[in-house]
């Protein structure tokens, strides 16, 4: 959706007075105009409104998922991933970091009026840290890994399990590329590796995950590198494929996992993106990331 979809929404708003906002005012002052229409809404607010958007509202209502039980899942989801840095993200990110480099709508996006939006992946974001690190260090290869909140606009479906907001827990990795595409095919072998190795310590603590299996998609010009990835993976069925998702660039991996209802989902998702060189403007910089989805692993695989 775009500015002329909202018609409705500018209705006696002129011309003028629209791009003013959206394009020719230098950005503070927008914010600045906006947050004091705000703090005017606000002191129209009643404590029966409160209540009612409390009741009403997805975006503000509590996880389904009790917080002790989140907690632990996070310990052991980062105890798995102990070679990568762990980071607590800020719940706000830079405005237009998942839609201006990650190529997201906006529209999913819940967008905050100090140029700020609220984290909907931890990817986007943590290519930022790892931009900045190895502007320090060229030569780093760098590794963190988060769980986090996620806040998602979009519709969802009114099903158990599916909710506003979520948990995270994520990974990346960052770095110049080596030869032969060495730095790839590592990295992409890791998560793969690091992903199952999160799996098989959640059963030791309360979890039971069904049948897994790995399906690796590959551009033609990877396709011999994700043969090289699988090599390096152990104790689970692989499946190869053509990349045919624009999203991704040149490598894709999913794990499937068999749930208690007997459906295969794709549980966790990665592969490598072109973020990290448009952040640098360098061609040579690789960037995997890898994501699951914690809380529903709570939800769906918790004994």
């Amino acid at each position: 959706m775009n500015l002329t979809d909202r018609s409705w929404s500018r209705a006696g708003l002129g011309a003028a007075a629209l791009e003013a906002l959206s394009s020719g005012m230098p950005a503070s002052e927008v914010w600045s105009l906006l947050l004091g229409v705000l703090e005017e809404r606000a002191k129209q607010r009643t404590p029966g409104n409160l209540r009612q958007q409390w009741e009403r509202d997805r975006f503000v209502q509590p996880c389904y998922v009790d917080q002790r039980t989140l907690n632990d899942l996070d310990a052991h989801l980062l105890a798995s991933a102990a070679a990568f840095d762990a980071i607590e993200l800020s719940p706000l990110a830079p405005l237009g970091v998942s839609s201006a480099v990650a190529l997201a709508s906006q529209n999913k996006i819940v967008s905050t009026i100090r140029g700020t939006e609220v984290v909907s992946d931890p990817t986007n974001v943590l290519a930022l840290e790892c931009a900045k690190r190895l502007r320090a260090d060229p030569r780093a290869h760098v590794r963190l890994t988060t769980n986090h909140r996620c806040v998602r606009a979009q519709a969802i479906p009114k099903l158990p399990g599916f909710a506003a907001h979520f948990r995270m827990f994520c990974l990346v990795s960052a770095g110049h590329e080596w030869g032969s595409h060495a730095f790839l095919v590592e990295a992409v072998s890791e998560h793969i590796r690091t992903q199952l190795a999160a799996l098989a310590r959640l059963e030791e603590h309360g979890y039971a995950f069904g049948e897994r299996r790995v399906t690796l998609l590959a551009s033609e010009r990877f396709a011999e590198h994700a043969t090289r990835v699988a090599a390096t993976v152990d104790g689970v069925s692989i499946t190869h494929g053509t990349l045919d998702h624009g999203y991704y660039d040149g490598m894709r991996f999913n794990i499937f996992v068999r749930a208690p209802s007997g459906d295969e989902i794709p549980f966790i998702d990665g592969g490598a993106f072109d973020w990290l060189r448009k952040l640098m403007s360098n061609q040579k910089m690789v960037f995997v990331a890898s994501a699951m989805g914690s809380q529903l692993a709570a939800f769906l695989f918790r004994r």
